[in-house]
């Protein structure tokens, strides 16, 4: 029985502790370490030589995707050490966005995993050859959609260029941003369930609901005013076409007016009163031709006839004409002293 005991395999320590975090120094295997490829890997290696896999990821609010994920890249090769980098929260917020769970909480998630051998905390964004040849990584584990990120296509581009690159499949319907969407959608519900087994405001952030409140508020106030800025410009759209159209009336409506000056039963001409002001006078083209002389006060003397001055003619047949006779003026009396 004690023979039996001996021989019976012992469990993984993964199985009964949680992983352990990596050391400062690099592998620590005794077998050399030669560069594999992916053929050699799937028949198999030494036992002192286990293939060894780096994935790496944020891992918040960790689920049963992150966790089938790490299952296929444990489950790749016959024997497989698989090493998870989780990056720092300075890292995440910098490159990514804010988390859910602080760095330290997302380093003891992942070390309960079962398919999870080491942990790396504070992991690099991007992997560098002196990076995969310190901690000696064979292959790098992750889904085959490009990721890109830090000024980059896809960040394991240079990985899959070298043939170190092993593809996993995503869990369809399930990740971080999803939880994230639902907890948001029903945010109200979580508040007042909360609310309700005891928890007070000030717990739940009571300075997030307020924050929200004016939000609600400040989006209110911008609809209202999007609609009544829609309703002025309309106003004045319909203001403009009103004042075009009166304007477009007055404007046909002095053109006629100005033009019936140049009718056939009229002649334009301008006399200059004793003021200096120019009067326009329409007279007909039955009146005379030739006005009765003027009587002259003994005490004044005719003025001298004006450079201006033209024989009065008879109406002109054209426009033409009636500007010609525009330029028949006659200058007036002088002021007596």
């Amino acid at each position: 029985m004690e023979e039996l005991e001996h021989t019976c395999p012992l469990p993984r320590t993964t199985l009964i502790e949680p992983a352990l975090f990596t050391p400062e120094t690099s592998c620590k295997c005794r077998a050399p370490h030669e560069k594999l490829t992916v053929e050699q890997a799937r028949l198999g290696t030494p036992v002192d030589r286990p293939v060894r896999i780096y994935a790496d990821g944020i891992f918040d609010l960790f689920h049963s995707g992150h966790a089938r994920a790490l299952m296929q890249a444990k489950n790749l090769f016959p024997n497989a050490y698989l090493i998870v980098g989780v990056c720092s929260d300075e890292l995440t917020h910098k490159f990514k966005g804010f988390t859910v769970m602080t760095e330290d909480e997302r380093y003891e998630a992942l070390r309960h995993c079962r398919y999870v051998d080491e942990i790396l905390r504070d992991a690099p964004w991007t992997l560098t050859p002196d990076f995969l040849e310190k901690h000696k990584i064979d292959f790098v584990a992750h889904d085959d959609i490009p990721y890109s990120s830090a000024g980059s296509e896809d960040v394991y581009k240079h990985i899959k260029e070298a043939g170190m690159f092993v593809p996993t499949k995503r869990t369809e319907g399930i990740s971080t941003s999803d939880l994230i969407t639902r907890i948001v959608r029903d945010y109200d519900v979580y508040a007042r369930r909360n609310l309700q087994r005891g928890y007070t405001a000030k717990e739940l952030n009571e300075k997030k609901y307020r924050l929200q409140n004016q939000v609600d508020k400040m989006k209110e106030k911008v609809r209202t005013v999007e609609e009544k800025s829609k309703h002025f410009v309309y106003r004045v759209e319909e203001k403009s076409h009103d004042l075009i159209q009166k304007w477009e009336e007055k404007s046909r409506e002095f053109i006629g007016n100005f033009l019936e000056l140049f009718g056939p039963d009229g002649t334009w001409q301008m006399f200059q009163d004793r003021s200096g002001r120019m009067i326009q006078a329409l007279s007909p083209r039955g009146s005379p031709s030739n006005s009765p002389p003027r009587e002259f006060s003994p005490s004044r003397s005719p003025s001298p006839p004006s450079r201006w001055a033209m024989p009065r003619t008879s109406p002109p047949s054209s426009p033409k004409g009636a500007s010609a006779s525009i330029s028949s003026m006659s200058e007036g009396d002088e002021d007596e002293k």
